[in-house]
């Protein structure tokens, strides 16, 4: 039976504008090391890896007449040179320079008529590193079927794995008479097939519904509902340029807090953006009076037992969350955004971060890429800000045996969204991904700057309070790392 895709699936493709590209995408970089890393190592590694997620051979093929929902087929003119591109900063490339050149990239559109991804390999890096830019279709991994190309990318020891590529030849190219045939026949036989035509034609009909009554001026609560009445510094029409802005701190630092204040390193993390959301705000002078609390989506990890198997056994759903920006004390900020997760916790459904960072095979970015599709799946649910955070594992992983030393994600922006917040662990690390309209967030810099600034804080009222470390242990702390270079940059003679 064909591939066919589901009806999101297919919302995703639909909503996608120049302005709103429905892509995620993950940087990371890498150690070269003695061995080495340059464009041909990492072509052969992705060469002999692909073969893990066939999806990535494949691309979007629509049938005559929308009879069925559009198919996954085999591209006939696969050119794995041209997904997998070399680009590079000029040397001694900085991490400025690098965060420039990812926001360009992840500007621009995929293209529909190839497979939906791209991975870039950018050379030039200061003290000889290698930085990996995968960008993917936020309808071509599902965590189900498809997993996202770095989880297969990555080893958990330095010696390369040699798997060697697969003898793949792509499937006879179908015509539009089989197409017709093959959808009537499915439309008949299978039940699931034809409501998932039903419901895509629904969907369609709905959004072009709403496209019309905003082209004509007609404006229906319906249609409206959860959307901000005016725009603010995070909700407003956005532009077709972004700015991205990693910023680097310490898991340590989380722990601390969590060991003093109680909740989870998941808390501390919303805790430090609604910190650093209060900081911003009031640095753009905004008037916190009439923005007393920021609502939120955070996908969590949770067991549903009921539903189909999704990816580790789990499924990421939609949380709701009020960061409360108008409180000034950061322990009372820590507190009611722990109080919110309170009720999810007590299902006993969660997923503790321990458990996900510890499973066989977990890679953070196949769990940002499906974040990003509950996310992208909720629009009418009035939230005004997406805030991923996938725990990372803790220990060293390897690209063709270089060491991956800094990671953080890109997520897309939401239609009426000018901020997106995607948060990483890895190794002891903590790495925030800041995506922003380049036009009307023009201070995202300063948004990063308040991160580090609204962790030191928590941090600070918990240092003075922490237990007595026991007997041969002494406590440590560690200052939070800003946006300027990836965790574990050495750190240059002042």
């Amino acid at each position: 039976m064909p591939d066919r895709l589901r009806a999101r699936d297919l919302a995703l493709l639909a909503g996608e504008t120049s302005s709103t590209p429905r892509h995620h995408a993950t940087v990371q970089v890498v150690e070269p090391g003695e061995g080495g890393l340059d464009y041909g190592r990492l072509l052969a590694l992705v060469s002999e890896r692909i073969s893990f997620v066939p999806r990535y051979r494949q691309r979007v093929q629509r049938v005559p007449g929308m009879l069925a929902n559009p198919m996954w087929v085999d591209d006939p003119h696969f050119d794995l040179g041209y997904h997998v591109r070399r680009s590079a900063v000029p040397r001694p490339g900085t991490q400025d320079q690098l965060r420039d050149l990812v926001a360009r990239i992840v500007s621009r559109p995929l293209d529909r008529s190839k497979p939906l991804w791209e991975f870039y390999v950018v050379e030039g890096l200061e003290d000889g590193r290698v930085a990996l830019l995968s960008k993917s279709h936020q309808a071509l991994v599902d965590g189900v079927t498809t997993v996202d190309l770095g989880q297969v990318l990555l080893d958990p020891d330095p010696e390369h794995r040699d798997l060697g590529g697969d003898e793949w030849r792509p499937a006879p190219r179908r015509s539009a008479v089989s197409l017709v045939r093959e959808a009537v026949t499915d439309n008949l036989l299978d039940a699931r097939t034809l409501v998932q035509t039903l419901q895509s034609r629904v969907d369609d009909a709905g959004r072009a519904l709403e496209t019309g009554l905003q082209r004509s001026g007609v404006l229906l609560d319906a249609v409206t509902a959860g959307r901000p009445d005016r725009e603010t510094a995070i909700s407003g029409r956005h532009s077709s340029q972004r700015r991205v802005v990693p910023v680097f701190t310490d898991l340590a630092d989380y722990r601390l807090v969590r060991e003093v204040h109680g909740g989870t390193v998941n808390d501390v993390v919303l805790a430090t953006v609604t910190g650093a959301l209060r900081s911003w705000l009031m640095t753009r002078h905004e008037s916190l009076g009439g923005l007393r609390r920021v609502r939120a989506v955070a996908p969590v990890s949770v067991i549903d037992e009921e539903m189909e198997a999704t990816i580790l056994g789990s499924q990421i759903a939609p949380h709701y969350v009020d960061l409360p920006v108008g409180e000034p004390s950061p322990v009372v900020r820590l507190h009611q955004v722990s109080y919110s997760f309170t009720a999810h916790h007590e299902t006993g459904r969660g997923v503790a971060a321990e458990r996900l960072a510890g499973l066989s095979g977990f890679a953070p970015t196949t769990f940002h890429a499906v974040a990003g599709r509950v996310a992208a799946g909720e629009p009418q649910r009035g939230f005004q800000i997406a805030v991923t955070n996938v725990p990372g594992p803790q220990s060293p992983l390897y690209a063709a045996g270089a060491r991956m030393v800094a990671t953080y994600p890109v997520p897309p922006l939401l239609p009426h969204h000018l901020v997106a917040v995607g948060v990483t662990s890895y190794d002891g690390q903590v790495a925030y991904g800041i995506t922003a309209d380049r036009d009307h967030v023009p201070d995202a810099d300063v948004l990063g700057q308040c991160l580090t600034e609204a962790l030191a804080e928590l941090v600070d009222t918990a240092t003075g309070l922490r237990p007595r470390a026991p007997r041969g242990r002494r406590p440590s702390r560690r200052k939070p790392s800003g946006g300027r270079g990836p965790a574990g940059e050495k750190e240059k003679k002042k």
